[in-house]
């Protein structure tokens, strides 16, 4: 059974590299000639990630579309278990989109240069690069681009339901009054393990629940309220449908 998930895994990668760079061309031209390019660009992101999802076997069970409004602005927020969140976030998010996303992934080739359209890069011991970022994103927030962060920082690979939550999400929605929208990605680690590079065909779920509304965060310590309200909701969504 190993020796098929391994080759599997290999015609995955491959497929994915494939129509990177097929689609790569399609999807930097437009943000390059136009700001305005984005949901041109958006739309043939969700292409490569639909065909590849469709050519590997892999499908996407979304619950909860009823609380989104795709006219408004968000700050998604997501549990981080694996590397197929990737392809989970153009797939259930139907909006023009900007990530936060690790300064080292810009150096992958081809990949990291595509993604740099699409990322705001932080390097995190950086406190220069930092405050960077959050500028460039209240700057995509006011122009009613959604943003998408995972709290936790980094790809949980322990035990835990969450690690604890980084406040620079929480912080850039009280400044902006920016909707939070939980996301729980169920079973993403099921098919590419934590500590594995081996792939399986199978669903992934994804569940919505309402926004939270920084304005009704009363309190001395707004930041801090509103991060355990987020990390509350999230982690009840996990243990609810997991």
């Amino acid at each position: 059974m190993k020796i098929f998930r391994i080759i599997y895994t290999i015609y995955a990668v491959g497929v994915f590299v494939i129509l990177m760079f097929v689609f790569c061309l399609f999807i930097v031209t437009p943000i390059l000639i136009s700001p305005q390019g984005g949901k041109v660009t958006f739309f043939f992101i969700r292409l490569w990630a639909s065909i590849w999802s469709f050519l590997v076997g892999i499908s996407y069970d979304i619950q909860g579309k009823e609380h989104l409004d795709f006219t408004k602005p968000y700050i998604y927020i997501f549990n981080h278990r694996s590397s197929l969140d990737l392809p989970v976030i153009p797939m259930a998010i139907k909006q023009e989109l900007r990530a936060i996303g690790k300064k080292e992934i810009s150096k992958i080739p081809v990949f990291g240069f595509i993604v740099s359209r699409v990322a705001v890069w932080v390097d995190r011991k950086d406190t220069a690069s930092r405050k960077a970022s959050v500028q460039r994103l209240v700057e995509i927030l006011r122009k009613g681009i959604s943003v998408v962060v995972a709290p936790e920082g980094t790809r949980n690979d322990s035990g835990q339901t969450l690690l604890p939550f980084q406040s620079g999400a929480f912080r850039l929605a009280l400044e902006t009054q920016t909707p939070i929208m939980p996301m729980a990605v169920i079973g993403a680690d099921r098919l590419m393990r934590r500590g594995s590079l081996i792939l399986r065909p199978g669903t992934i779920h994804i569940y919505f629940s309402t926004p939270i509304l920084p304005e009704n965060i009363k309190g001395d310590n707004p930041v801090e309220q509103l991060t355990e309200k987020c990390f509350s909701r999230l982690e009840a969504m996990i243990l609810t449908h997991e």
